[in-house]
């Protein structure tokens, strides 16, 4: 695993976005691998250690997220400012076409980025989220955001295993290392959240709006996987109905009981992705 930095341009300046690479860096096979709302980029390690044998495997810290730079204004935390952020991270990897997997957050990027003219992306895989996600869902994320101290890591990881039920499966070890990836020291030497709480007051500005993005999935041409937590409430039943009414060629794995969003980190859901990719012509 390789640590790289970029800058990006922001309202006020630019800002130093973090990104971390698996595999040879002389491959021109690439996939980019995109997190959720208040994640950050080891949340990929499994899968990139796995995909890393056929793929360099890039995985972003998303702007104000693990080790990128925080904004100046939390106002900027919106799908514009990451677009911009990631066609400078296309362009410093210098490869014509990526294949992309994004969870939540970082799926709603793809969509969007896939939907455009000539955009770079072969194909994508989505994590629990489609083109439509429900405002009530946007609130109960909301809730769990914002700025939690924990007097050690112990706590941080029971916080973690108490708001992310979707992850249940993974091991101990893999528990330890979200705790510790997903946390920051404090002058006082507790532990928050890696990430900037300012996140949590620009979702709460927007959150009582539907994001519906049918539009841009219409737009879309390229191969398309859906991983979908069946107990999620931010991807639906009935957006899945719909996405693949409008899609006949989705390829669609169901978890059943798994709410948002699986974790990418166990066996079964790693190898579907890797057959996917393979079978898309991609391995």
């Amino acid at each position: 695993m390789r640590s790289e930095t970029l800058s990006a341009l922001n309202s006020q300046g630019f800002h130093r976005l973090h990104y971390v690479e698996w595999g040879s860096a002389d491959n021109d096979r690439v996939l980019v691998c995109v997190h959720g709302l208040a994640r950050n980029s080891r949340d990929f390690d499994d899968l990139a250690r796995a995909l890393s044998r056929n793929y360099r495997v890039v995985c972003p810290d998303v702007v104000g997220r693990g080790d990128s730079d925080w904004l100046p204004d939390p106002g900027g935390y919106q799908i514009t400012q990451y677009l911009n952020d990631m066609t400078v991270l296309l362009a410093r990897l210098q490869v014509d076409k990526v294949d992309w997997i994004g969870t939540s957050m970082g799926g709603l990027i793809g969509i969007c980025l896939a939907a455009l003219p000539n955009t770079p992306i072969r194909s994508l895989v989505l994590n629990d989220i489609g083109p439509f996600v429900d405002r009530a869902a946007l609130q109960r994320i909301q809730g769990y955001l914002g700025e939690k101290r924990f007097t050690d890591l112990d706590l941080a990881e029971a916080w973690l295993r108490q708001t992310y039920p979707a992850l249940r499966n993974l091991s101990d070890k893999q528990w330890r290392r979200l705790a510790q990836a997903g946390t920051r020291e404090q002058p006082d030497g507790s532990l928050t959240q890696h990430y900037d709480p300012g996140i949590a007051e620009a979702l709460r500005q927007s959150s009582d709006a539907d994001v519906d993005l049918w539009s841009l999935w219409q737009r879309i041409r390229c191969p398309r996987m859906l991983i979908w937590g069946e107990a999620s409430d931010v991807l639906q039943a009935e957006t899945v109905e719909r996405m693949r009414r409008e899609t006949p060629d989705l390829e669609l794995l169901s978890l059943p009981g798994i709410e948002h969003a699986p974790s990418l980190m166990e066996s079964d859901q790693i190898d579907a992705i890797q057959n996917w990719l393979r079978s898309q012509g991609h391995l």
